[in-house]
């Protein structure tokens, strides 16, 4: 497989732009909400912890086979950072994440960039997209429709498996 590497995209108020290892401090604010850890579990990471975190998902997977594919969202209208999504790549497919900053929810952003993501991956000929949801967490499960994924009865990790199917 050849490799895949995160590349900007839009969508109507949002641009995904990759990441990088010097939007750690601005994001660390962005994502510092515990509240955000409720379902994942965890807590927010310092400005250090996340620099760190982001010069390893910067350097990218130590698997030749796997990419990963990591981006921040910057709101077009004013130019505040977020949240971001991810996509870890294999052969044919794509798991998918994303989380918006506390602050931020309840404008459709995580949804509007989910769909980005998915349309993003499918031009870069990926054909099967899944995601993992808790399945107390409703607010991702409407994020993970819109993106078109539908629910299985699969669960990983007490997270419940979503699918999409390649499109026809």
């Amino acid at each position: 497989m050849t490799v895949i590497n995160a590349q900007p995209f839009s969508t109507s108020r949002l641009d995904a732009l990759p990441l990088r290892v010097e939007q750690a401090e601005e994001m660390a604010v962005v994502l510092g909400d515990p509240v955000l850890h409720e379902f994942i579990g965890g807590a927010p990471h310092s400005p250090e912890a996340l620099r760190a975190r982001y010069e390893r998902l910067v350097a990218g997977s130590p698997d030749p086979a796997v990419s990963w594919c990591n981006w921040v969202l910057r709101v077009r209208e004013g130019g505040a950072l977020v949240g971001t999504v991810q996509a870890t790549v294999v052969v044919g497919g794509a798991e998918i994440a994303w989380v918006v900053g506390s602050g931020w929810q309840g404008r459709g952003f995580a949804s509007e960039a989910a769909v980005g993501l998915v349309e993003w991956l499918e031009r870069q000929g990926v054909r099967s997209v899944v995601a993992h949801v808790h399945p107390d967490h409703h607010a991702s499960a409407a994020v993970a429709r819109a993106a078109g994924l539908t629910a299985t009865a699969e669960f990983q990790d007490g997270e419940v498996r979503w699918h999409r199917e390649p499109p026809a």
